[in-house]
């Protein structure tokens, strides 16, 4: 029976770019997507840029940018290093929409019908010197357990503990670095224990693994507190109908970003009912993938709020772990928190994808990358034996048989094997147990190569009167090596289309696994996959130490790197100057960067600039840009870099320098 399949990832937080550790989501999601489709079901992938809260109104203000600008140039980027990877977003929208406004404010007034809504006030802490309520995330002091130094507002990270902000010792505000002060606010709260009940039941109806579901019945056990869905302005976010000074809580209107992209994609399409996936009763089904870090608001506060306010809840949620790299969470300073946009300059996008495959149970373990088991599975499983098959037949057909397979299957009982592994293999792919699904397809691809091996066809094709058998076992060879690549298509789309491609058919499908290709006519090989060097990952490495970034701390508390904020007394340190553009070339080995000598009124400097995509070199020279410059001297792999020039905009060829005042010269403040 065909489905009908609403998929969602969690929403990335716009004030970071995408990293390794949001592709694992991404890509465990589009992998179980494209299965479901290549099944012949329909499924649609939605998500969305979660935009709101104090983090996006700071760094717009910091950057000096409407965040409506902030955000879509953030969106943009943000697409372009899913569709790097292949990943097929149906939709990929934001959740500072219409269509999001328009369905929080439609959730809030339902469940204000339904009693579900109250206020009352509540103790938080404000910064003194910008006049705002100051999130969790951006207040830092000892703990109030174990007295732990630099500890954030909500959780200890020496001892686990959590409390509330407003029992820190020695606070201080990350904005400002003043103390902060203790005010009293009037909150919109969602009555979440009223649905204690009903949480008991859905989370062991199968809805989340036996794990989550564990976790969740130690909080529902303790019970339920109610939810605090407001923030005071000022704060970037939906105001809340009938209020002018309180907006939705970033966690409020956040998830409700899954309808609204979904609303958009219907809209757009015209041949999509919303109701028919998002009512109550649907008999349609919705998934969500998340991680484990976010488990409470998708299993317990989303789900109540859906009930309450007339909406279906989520068929299943899909909960993974966090990614690791080399043992260790993922860091910076170490080159071990790579950018998507990084991995891309480096890497064929299709090896994560397959490796993170062979790692991904259905379970919310955590997953390493370990770049020598990285090198090691790409080099021995994917091109050592699946891409091998081909390699080692492709030739003898196309030089001795002009392109033509047999007609005719040499081995009908093997190849019926690597068919009748189909619906094992679909289990694995449908309980997320994708590595499972890998190890049987690997298995399979030893056997295809063991016959190859024992026929020996590189000896038969020199022995007078065997080259009939040359093309049988050659052509199996090929079919069994086509039954490989359409049971790896929702892990390598590339990889497959290569294969569809080489074999002269189609795209390739899931219900063609038992139909032979007989008698037809393929095209020349042309390698699909190269071995990886461990260099490579190594230069990786290398070159996200030469790129660090430091995103503002966000209050959903969605990123999963390391955060850093900079006070008031921070910002003010940089100097910015004047400098004209003396000289100007591309760095050859380099995809971004021009080396640029600049003239600062009493000197040159050398800066690296990673603007090769915007500006021929020669266009530069004379040209007035404003430069940080007292920013310490970094070495990086082309050269010492002394200063950073001021740009805007989201990359690639819309990268504007930021031109100084008229009559500016050399060596000028700028203010």
């Amino acid at each position: 029976m065909k489905r009908r399949i609403l998929v969602t990832s969690a929403l990335p937080y716009i004030n970071g770019s995408i990293h390794l550790g949001n592709m694992l989501e991404h890509i465990q999601t589009d992998i179980w997507v494209r299965f479901q489709k290549l099944r012949g079901h329909e499924c649609l992938y939605v998500c969305a840029d979660d935009t709101h809260g104090t983090g996006t109104m700071l760094h717009a203000e910091q950057a000096g940018v409407p965040p409506e600008a902030l955000i879509e140039a953030m969106r943009q980027e943000h697409m372009r290093d899913f569709a790097g990877f292949g990943i097929e977003h149906d939709n990929y929208h934001s959740t500072h929409s219409e269509e999001n406004r328009a369905l929080s404010e439609l959730i809030f007034e339902r469940l204000r019908e339904q009693g579900g809504i109250f206020t009352r006030d509540v103790a938080q802490l404000s910064d003194p010197e910008r006049g705002l309520f100051l999130a969790d995330r951006f207040v830092k002091g000892d703990c109030p357990r174990c007295g732990a130094a630099d500890q954030y507002g909500d959780n200890c990270d020496a001892c686990g503990a959590t409390y509330d902000a407003t029992e820190l010792g020695r606070p201080r505000s990350l904005v400002s670095g003043a103390e902060p002060l203790v005010r009293q606010s009037e909150h919109y709260f969602f009555d979440l224990p009223q649905f204690s009940d009903m949480l008991k039941a859905w989370t062991r109806s199968g809805a989340v693994q036996p794990e989550v579901a564990n976790k969740l019945a130690e909080w529902l056990d303790e019970g339920l507190k109610p939810w605090d869905i407001s923030r005071d302005a000022p704060y970037f976010g939906f105001l809340i109908p009938g209020t002018k000074d309180k907006y939705f809580y970033v966690w409020m209107d956040a998830p409700v970003g899954y309808m609204a992209s979904f609303k958009n994609l219907a809209d757009a399409r015209g041949d999509l009912d919303f109701d028919a996936f998002w009512k109550a009763g649907a008999d349609t089904e919705l998934h969500h993938f998340i991680g484990k870090d976010i488990v409470n608001f998708h299993a317990l506060f989303w789900p109540a709020v859906l009930e309450a306010s007339g909406f279906r809840k989520p068929t299943r949620i899909h909960t993974h772990g966090f990614v690791t790299v080399e043992g260790a969470k993922m860091s910076k300073s170490r080159g071990t928190l790579i950018k998507a946009s990084t991995y891309l300059e480096h890497l064929n996008p299709e090896y994560l994808r397959y490796y993170f495959a062979t790692k991904l149970n259905g379970t919310v373990d955590d997953y390493d990358i370990n770049f020598e088991d990285f090198v090691q599975r790409v080099n021995a499983d994917l091109v050592g034996k699946v891409v091998n098959i081909a390699s080692r037949c492709a030739g003898f057909i196309t030089r001795n048989f002009d392109g033509e397979l047999s007609p005719e299957l040499a081995n009908e009982a093997l190849w019926r094997r690597f068919v009748e592994a189909s619906e094992s293999i679909a289990e694995r792919y449908e309980a997320g147990q994708v590595s499972r699904a890998v190890r049987e397809i690997t298995a399979l691809a030893d056997l295809a190569n063991q016959y190859i091996a024992e026929r020996e066809p590189w000896k038969l094709v020199k022995q007078e009167g065997a080259l009939a058998e040359v093309q049988a076992v050659c052509s199996l060879g090929l079919n069994l090596f086509r039954i490989l690549a359409i049971y790896l298509t929702p892990i390598l789309p590339a990889l497959s289309q290569a294969v569809s491609t080489f074999l002269n058919v189609g795209p390739l499908r899931w219900s063609d696994i038992d139909q032979p290709l007989l008698g037809g006519r393929i095209n020349a090989y042309k390698a699909l996959l190269t071995r990886m060097e461990k260099k490579q990952a190594d230069r990786l490495v290398e070159a996200s130490k030469e790129q660090p970034e430091a995103p503002l701390a966000d209050a959903a508390g969605e990123n999963d790197g390391e955060q850093a904020l900079i006070a008031i007394e921070d910002f003010a340190k940089v100097r910015l100057k004047v400098a004209r553009i003396a000289s100007a070339e591309a760095v050859p080995a380099a995809d971004k960067l021009l080396r640029l000598q600049l003239d600062l009124g009493d000197g040159h400097r050398q800066v690296m600039a990673g603007i090769k995509s915007a500006y021929d070199p020669a266009s530069l020279i004379d040209r007035l840009v404003v430069v940080v410059a007292n920013l310490a001297p970094r070495k990086m792999r082309f050269g010492t870099s002394e200063g950073m020039i001021l740009a805007a905009g989201p990359g690639g060829e819309d990268i504007f320098l930021l031109s100084p005042d008229a009559g500016a010269t050399p060596g000028m403040d700028v203010k």
